[in-house]
């Protein structure tokens, strides 16, 4: 059976690309006049990574973190002022006087240490974005190649019923059967051939859902010497967790820094300056100033750090609740690929061959007279449904061996 999350997936990506009939045949034509370029899932993966808008995105926000690296120091704006007036005698006089203040060096080391955090945190955001365009990627690269074999099913069925409505032919004209045999094979000769336009339309949506993840503007088709059975590797469960423990585990980190920045700014800051100003018109008289900044009003930045080691229990929470639906997940996952794995098996090694010697005994008894009409007609729909039923075998397999391989990762 098919994935229900998938199916939906498909459905909203189709909806995206395809709008109407009108649409999907503009899509068939550009997609058969233009050249395609046919693709390993190697090199779509890597063409995704490199052209994927989200992973530019992340890029930007990583080297927008890293930048901010450099807004660790923050002194306070520079204070110059000037006084005019009668402030010493009679006379008018003038004062300038110029006061900075500076953060001592634990609130700069805070701040530097925070967006060096936050730099790695963004990172994370990007390999966890990666992730899920490789899955996409597989799943849309393995759809096509689905719909490859569809078609060539189709191809198979369509020589196997032209051959049938030959053999039925010869037999109207010598007598040895009705005239209905001939009107049920040309029907389903054309049901096949109606199906094989549809296929193709098919094939043109499923390109386009790989195009629209790989994000280019060629016709890539994927490499149709691929095995149509996913290549599943066993024993990758440690990718998966390693990005859900390395990302909530720096978002752990993120708070922990900024829970540190809170408590750096509760210290006091240290300030100095330097005035000149004229005495009865007389200049130039100067001296320094030196001073502190004491935050005797500390609670707000007390109450941000709390919060912020309140933010790092959430995360060590969330982190724990994702590794349960991980773990529980991937044992879904498993047996569900153990049961469409089986179920593969048994058409790779028993069922393609009873549909082929169905197929090849029913052929060559009724083209000697040996069997009904109705018999064959009976036995080659048997020997077509095999076929059929493998064909989803292989696309259930490589559904639930993609989705093992790629287990989804919560990160909210």
């Amino acid at each position: 059976m098919k994935n229900p999350i998938y199916k939906n997936q498909l459905k909203k990506h189709c909806f995206r690309l395809l709008s109407g009939l009108w649409l999907s045949t503009f899509l068939l034509g550009s997609t058969a006049l233009s050249a395609q370029q046919s693709i390993s899932l190697e090199k779509a993966i890597d063409l995704a990574k490199s052209n994927n808008i989200d992973l530019k995105i992340a890029d930007k926000e990583i080297q927008k973190q890293t930048v901010l690296k450099k807004t660790a120091f923050q002194p306070d704006p520079l204070q110059i002022q000037y006084q005019g007036g009668q402030f010493n005698s009679a006379d008018f006089d003038h004062n300038v006087s110029v006061q900075q203040y500076f953060p001592l060096g634990s609130v700069t080391k805070a701040n530097r240490q925070l967006q060096e955090e936050l730099a790695k945190l963004a990172e994370k955001r990007k390999a966890l974005s990666s992730y899920e365009l490789e899955k996409a990627v597989t799943l849309a690269y393995y759809q096509y190649l689905y719909g490859i074999s569809i078609q060539k099913l189709n191809s198979e069925l369509n020589e196997i019923y032209t051959k049938f409505l030959r053999n039925a032919e010869l037999r109207f004209k010598t007598g040895e059967s009705g005239n209905i045999e001939v009107i049920s094979a040309k029907a389903k000769v054309k049901e096949i051939e109606t199906q094989k336009e549809q296929l193709a339309y098919d094939l043109a949506i499923y390109q386009k859902q790989l195009q629209f993840f790989v994000q280019t503007n060629e016709n890539i088709i994927p490499d149709e010497t691929t095995s149509l059975q996913y290549p599943f590797m066993e024993n990758q469960d440690a990718k998966t967790e390693t990005l859900l423990n390395d990302y909530y585990q720096q978002q752990i980190s993120v708070y922990q820094k900024e829970a540190g920045t809170h408590k750096a700014l509760r210290t006091p800051k240290i300030g100095l300056g330097y005035f000149a100003q004229t005495i009865n018109t007389e200049s130039l008289f100067q001296g320094f100033t030196a001073g502190l900044q004491i935050p005797l009003f500390g609670g707000v930045n007390t109450a941000k750090a709390k919060a912020s080691e309140i933010s790092i229990s959430q995360s060590q929470l969330a982190l724990d609740k994702n590794k349960m639906i991980l773990k529980l997940q991937k044992e879904e996952l498993e047996n569900n690929f153990k049961k469409q794995q089986k179920n593969l098996n048994y058409y790779q090694n028993e069922g393609l061959q009873y549909a082929s010697q169905i197929i090849e005994t029913a052929q060559k008894s009724y083209a000697n007279g040996d069997m009904s009409y109705w018999s064959y007609i009976s036995f080659l729909n048997q020997a077509i449904d095999i076929k059929k039923q493998f064909a989803e075998a292989v696309h259930s397999y490589n559904q639930s061996a993609i989705e093992l391989q790629f287990p989804t990762i919560k990160n909210n």
